[in-house]
């Protein structure tokens, strides 16, 4: 079993190929995602909505902002540099995100164990909450960075 020390001296010493990974995720690219912060079980990103990412009623699509808190889960949640896959989400909708106002998320660890991990995102378009979500990954033993020496 990895501890945590050790969880830490990978996440630092491959940083930046960490940091390179997520922030050249090809989803996350195609959509103009932006990796703003990446530590130790934590992420944030911003997108600014383009009018081909609303909906019907003129507002950003769900979809999207699904995306970016699922973006910055994905990194919160690998950023150990050991793999690790989404397992469940809950997302709740509060309020409408606008064309033109950027969009910020954030992802923190709430608990992790070998095998598992809990996350807590939250989404705002400008200063207003706009969506959270809960998350849960498995956490594999393999690294996806650099030899671990």
């Amino acid at each position: 079993m990895t501890t945590h020390l050790e969880e830490q001296a990978i996440h630092e010493k491959h940083y930046e190929q960490i940091v390179d990974l997520m922030k050249n995720e090809p989803y996350g690219r195609f959509l103009g995602m932006k990796l703003t912060k990446l530590g130790l079980g934590t992420a944030a990103a911003e997108l600014t909505p383009d009018e081909n990412m609303l909906n019907a009623h003129g507002t950003v699509h769900g979809g999207i902002i699904f995306s970016l808190a699922d973006y910055v889960f994905a990194a919160a949640s690998n950023s150990y540099g050991k793999t690790a896959v989404g397992v469940t989400t809950n997302v709740n909708f509060m309020s409408a995100g606008r064309l033109g106002e950027t969009l910020t998320a954030t992802a923190e660890e709430i608990k992790k164990n070998h095998k598992l991990g809990w996350y807590a995102i939250r989404v705002y378009s400008g200063k207003e909450l706009i969506a959270t979500m809960e998350a849960m990954v498995y956490r594999k033993s393999q690294a996806f960075v650099g030899n671990e020496d």
